[in-house]
């Protein structure tokens, strides 16, 4: 039973994603197209802002409420979500973590309105999981500005009309990394076009390009040489939220399938009487149901302030994998229609598949699992 205050926000965005969502989405995720309309209404309702301070323009709530409404969309389109879940895990959430007073009374309001959207330039397309090992991006001080050179790819927010900034994580000496803000327009910095994906369409997701890219030595995100360790505390949490993201997902397939099976007709019954058909609903709901409580736990961990990253690790390992197998079951239950993109179905199995990989695969995630039970020094 979540508490009341919990409660009212997740029937809030309940209404706002069916009621808003719902009727369009699936023209923006055939056209590609990124729903900004949709964003700034996201934006006047507050959920850009709902972990951060009011100081700040947020909303005074925590993470928990974030993953709320993350799941919330998910259950109507995951491309909706993702943006939010990037916007304030990825985005929002290293500033006011890592940042200096001045960064975050410069940008946050920005970013918890969701006037702007910031991005999360980790990921190279030389590397991906091994991310000491892989960096090439390098910025070199010179005098009083940082000259940055390198590729990002798979950036999610990075090119939009409303994006304000990327925070790059770079090379910045030898085994050194640390993060870097780049405005969007700074000279030396290219946006590529959109990637042609095979789900999350109507998110946006581009490789970006540095070349003597210059910024201020003041645009440098909390400690010289602390970027891999931000982004790994950034990453555990935006597992949780990426676990919010995939439960939605989940449940949404259950949701669809209930409408369908008790209109839809086989050998003159709704296909909702046969027992197959309710055995495989049922492990769908049981799927979407564990996960939750996963993400759930993990959450709580986390605003407790203790250690949670085991806990995070399960959460988007179990829940992404519910994902995955309750858009397969859905496709199968909706037969041929589940293979068509104007059914909602459609869509939730194109999207499925990248929560077993963004933000750390399925298999770093049981690699951190063993970790944390000692398994890793054998």
């Amino acid at each position: 039973m979540l508490k009341d205050e919990y409660e009212e926000l997740r029937k809030t965005v309940e209404g706002f994603a069916r009621d808003v969502v719902a009727p369009v989405i699936g023209d923006y995720y055939e056209r590609e197209e990124f729903p900004y309309d949709i964003v700034r209404q996201m934006g006047a309702m507050g959920l850009f802002g709902l972990p951060f301070p009011e100081e700040y323009g947020g909303m005074g709530g925590d993470y928990f409420a974030l993953c709320i409404a993350l799941e919330e969309l998910a259950r109507v389109d995951s491309s909706v979500s993702i943006t939010l879940e990037a916007a304030v895990s990825l985005g929002a959430m290293p500033i006011f973590r890592f940042g200096t007073e001045e960064q975050r009374r410069h940008w946050l309001p920005r970013l918890t309105s969701g006037a702007e959207l910031g991005a999360f330039g980790l990921t190279e397309p030389g590397g991906g999981t091994d991310v000491p090992g892989g960096m090439r991006t390098t910025a070199v001080l010179d005098g009083a500005e940082w000259v940055i050179n390198g590729t990002k790819a798979f950036i999610t927010n990075s090119g939009t009309d409303i994006t304000g900034f990327v925070g790059v994580a770079a090379l910045t000496g030898e085994g050194e990394i640390s993060t870097i803000l780049v405005p969007k327009g700074t000279p030396g910095f290219t946006v590529s076009k959109k990637y042609s994906k095979v789900g999350w369409n109507a998110s946006d997701t581009r490789e970006l390009s540095f070349s003597d890219c210059r910024v201020p030595a003041g645009n440098l995100l909390g400690e010289r040489g602390r970027g891999y360790a931000q982004f790994l505390q950034t990453l555990d949490e935006g597992r949780v939220a990426i676990a919010a993201v995939s439960v939605g997902l989940a449940q949404g397939c259950v949701d669809e399938c209930l409408k369908y099976v008790r209109d839809r007709r086989a050998f003159g019954h709704p296909i909702g009487h046969y027992q197959a058909i309710q055995f495989k609903i049922a492990d769908m709901e049981a799927r979407a149901h564990t996960a939750r409580l996963a993400y759930y736990h993990a959450a709580e961990k986390m605003m407790a302030g203790q250690p949670f990253k085991k806990e995070a690790a399960i959460a988007k390992l179990v829940a992404s994998n519910a994902a995955m197998d309750n858009s397969r079951d859905a496709t199968q239950v909706f037969g041929g229609y589940g293979f068509m993109n104007e059914f909602p179905v459609g869509r939730f199995y194109r999207d499925a598949k990248i929560l077993e990989i963004g933000e750390g695969t399925s298999e770093v995630q049981r690699m951190l699992i063993a970790r944390q039970l000692g398994l890793g020094d054998l």
